[in-house]
C-alpha cells in the first residue's frame, strides 16, 4: 500500500463525518439523517476505485481498519475499533472460556512442555501431568526446531466434543505414552482464588469482569461464608475492567436493599439507577477493597460504590479514572466497534473519568506522569481537586475527576526502588526459569514439603546464582544482591505456584504483600 493513501482515506472520511456500517461521528442528528446513505456511497466508491483502478496492488481492508481507527479517535480514548482477526480471543477472554484440551504450556528448546493442566479440563481428566512433552497430535509433529505458537492453538483447538490422539513423552519417567482426549468448554477464569488467610480474612482475587465473574465470585464467597472468615478482602488491583452487569451484581451482595450502585446517562440525558436488591449474603462483616492505578472501569464502579456507601474501606493508591461506558457494536464483517454510549456516576454523584483533553498520548502515559509527581510513593502528592467534592452517605468528603481516591493509602513500594525488582519478578522470565529448575528434577522437586522447598531454593545461593545467570543471558545484567531475600522470596513463591497451585501460592505470596499488611495496621497513610 501506498503511504500517500492512509492520509487521504482518513481525511476524506473524517470530513464525511462517518463511520463505516453506519456509526455516526456528528452531533447534528438531522443534517447526518440526510446524508449518512450518500457519504457512505462515495466512501464505498472510493475503496471501489482505489481497488480497481490504483496503479500497485493496495489492500483496501487494511485501509479500511486504519480509517476506522482513525475516526474513533476523534471521540475518547475508550472508543475503539477490534479488527476481526482480535475478535475471537477478545471474545474467548470476555465469555470466560474456550474450546481446547486444557493446558498451559511452554514452547521449551524444541517441544512442547505442559506447565500444568486447567483443573476441571480435558487434559487433566486425561491424565496429562506437569512437565509431559506432546510429540504429536493426530498425527501431526508439535516438536522441532520451526514450531509456531499459532500453528499449535489452530492445532490443539477445535470444535466441542470433538477428539483428539495425542502421543506425549513423560520425562519424569521416561516413557512415551498414547492419550486420547475429548475437546471441551475450558474456563478463563476470572476469580483467579478464594482462600481464607491465616488471619481469618477471607481473600478473593479478581483479574477481570467476564461473563462468568459474578458466578465465580459468590461461588468463592459462599465457600468463605462457610468457612466463618472474619471479614473479606477483594482485590481488584491490575483489574481493568469489562462487563459492568458483574460488577453491579457483585456489589449488591455487600449492600443492604435499595441502596444506589451506580448511575448511567446517555447523550439524551436519560439516566438508569441500578440499586441493591435484598438478597446480598455479605452485607454485614468487614470489608476491603483493595486498587491501584490500573484498576479501572467496572474495578472503580465497585470500590466507588462500597466508598460512598460508607459500606467498606478502600485501600491502595488512585484508580485509573475511567467513567465512560461502552457497547459493543458489529461491523458485519466479523469486525466491532466498542463505542462511549454514556457516562457513569458514583452513588454520590462524582464522575471519576479523569480529562483526556490534552491528547490521548498524555492520557495513556498517566502512569508516568503519577511516577514522576511522586503520587505513587506519597499521599500528599496526590492531586485532588477541591471543586470537585461530594459526600459519601455518612457525610465523608470524596473526590471526583480522576479516579478513586482510596481511604487507605499504600505505595507503590515501602523501599524505592524495590519497584522495579517486583516487575521484574512478576514477569514471564521468573515462570520460565522455575520451570527449568523443576523440569531438571521434577521427581526431586515434587517430592518437597513448602519447608524443604524453601530450604532448597535458598541453600547456598544456588538458585540465585542461577537466575541471576539466567537474567544475563537474556541481556539483563542488574545488580540485585541488595534485594537477594525480596528475590528469592518469589522465586519460592513461583515454584509454589508451579508445584502446588494458586491457593497455596496466594497464601504464600501475601505474606509480604504491602496492601495486606496495611489492613493489619501497618505501613500506610490513611486520607
Amino acid at each position: 500500500m501506498k503511504k500517500i493513501f492512509w492520509p487521504l482515506i482518513v481525511s476524506i472520511a473524517l470530513s464525511l463525518g462517518i463511520l463505516l456500517g453506519g456509526f455516526v461521528v456528528s452531533s447534528n442528528f438531522q443534517t447526518t439523517s440526510l446524508t449518512a446513505n450518500s457519504n457512505k456511497v462515495k466512501l464505498n466508491k472510493l475503496i471501489d476505485f482505489i481497488e480497481q483502478e490504483y496503479v500497485d496492488e493496495v489492500d483496501t481492508d487494511s485501509i479500511i481498519d486504519m480509517t476506522v481507527t482513525s475516526i474513533l479517535e476523534q471521540l475518547d480514548p475508550h472508543s475503539v475499533y477490534i479488527a476481526r482477526s482480535e475478535m475471537q480471543s477478545i471474545s474467548e477472554s470476555m465469555r470466560g472460556g474456550f474450546v481446547g484440551i486444557g493446558i498451559n504450556y511452554y514452547v521449551y528448546k524444541d517441544s512442547l512442555a505442559v506447565i500444568k493442566a486447567v483443573p476441571g479440563g480435558p487434559s487433566e481428566k486425561a491424565g496429562l501431568l506437569p512437565g509431559d512433552r506432546i510429540l504429536y497430535a493426530d498425527g501431526q509433529k508439535l516438536f522441532g526446531k520451526k514450531l509456531a505458537n499459532d500453528s499449535l492453538v489452530s492445532i490443539l483447538r477445535g470444535e466441542e466434543d470433538s477428539k483428539v490422539q495425542l502421543k506425549i513423552y513423560r520425562k519424569k519417567n521416561k516413557k512415551t505414552l498414547n492419550v486420547s482426549l475429548t475437546r471441551s468448554l475450558v474456563p478463563l477464569k476470572s476469580v483467579d482464588v478464594g482462600v481464607k488467610l491465616d488471619d481469618g480474612m477471607g481473600y478473593i482475587k479478581v483479574n477481570r469482569f467476564s461473563e462468568s465473574t459474578y458466578a465465580e465470585f459468590i461461588k468463592e464467597l459462599k465457600t468463605l461464608k462457610e468457612a466463618k472468615i472474619s471479614g473479606l478482602i477483594l482485590d481488584l488491583r491490575e483489574n481493568g475492567g469489562g462487563y459492568m452487569d458483574q460488577a453491579i451484581k457483585m456489589v449488591d451482595e455487600f449492600l443492604p436493599a435499595n441502596q444506589i450502585i451506580v448511575k448511567t446517562v446517555n447523550k439524551k440525558g436519560n439516566e438508569a439507577v441500578s440499586k441493591s436488591s435484598s438478597k446480598g449474603i455479605f452485607e454485614q462483616g468487614e470489608l476491603f477493597v483493595l486498587i491501584n492505578e490500573n484498576s479501572a472501569s467496572a474495578s472503580e464502579i465497585v470500590a466507588g460504590a462500597i466508598q460512598d456507601n460508607d459500606r467498606g474501606t478502600v485501600v491502595g493508591r488512585r484508580s485509573f479514572g475511567k467513567g465512560l461506558v461502552q457497547r459493543e457494536l458489529m461491523l458485519g464483517d466479523g469486525s466491532a466497534v466498542r463505542l462511549t454510549t454514556a457516562r457513569y456516576y458514583t452513588p454520590s454523584g462524582r464522575s471519576i473519568q479523569k480529562p483526556y483533553n490534552h491528547g490521548f498520548e498524555e492520557y495513556n502515559n498517566d502512569f508516568i506522569t503519577r511516577y514522576e509527581s511522586g503520587e505513587l510513593y506519597a499521599a500528599d502528592s496526590i492531586k485532588i481537586a477541591d471543586s470537585l467534592q461530594f459526600k459519601t452517605k455518612n457525610g465523608r468528603i470524596v473526590y471526583g475527576g480522576g479516579g478513586i481516591v482510596p481511604d487507605l493509602f499504600v505505595p507503590l513500594d515501602l523501599k524505592h526502588g524495590d519497584d522495579a525488582v517486583l516487575m521484574l519478578m512478576r514477569s514471564g522470565l521468573v515462570s520460565y526459569f522455575v520451570f527449568e529448575q523443576i523440569d531438571a528434577d521434577r521427581n526431586a522437586f515434587e517430592g518437597y514439603d513448602l519447608t524443604q522447598l524453601s530450604a532448597k531454593v535458598t541453600d547456598k545461593e544456588y538458585v540465585y546464582k542461577k537466575f541471576k545467570k539466567h537474567l544475563s543471558d537474556n541481556g539483563l545484567n542488574f545488580n540485585l544482591d541488595k534485594r537477594k531475600a525480596l528475590i528469592e522470596f518469589f522465586l519460592i513463591g513461583e515454584f509454589v505456584h508451579q508445584l502446588y497451585g494458586e491457593e497455596d501460592y496466594y497464601q504464600w505470596i501475601l505474606k509480604e504483600d504491602p496492601m495486606i499488611k496495611a489492613i493489619d495496621g501497618k505501613q500506610a497513610t490513611a486520607l
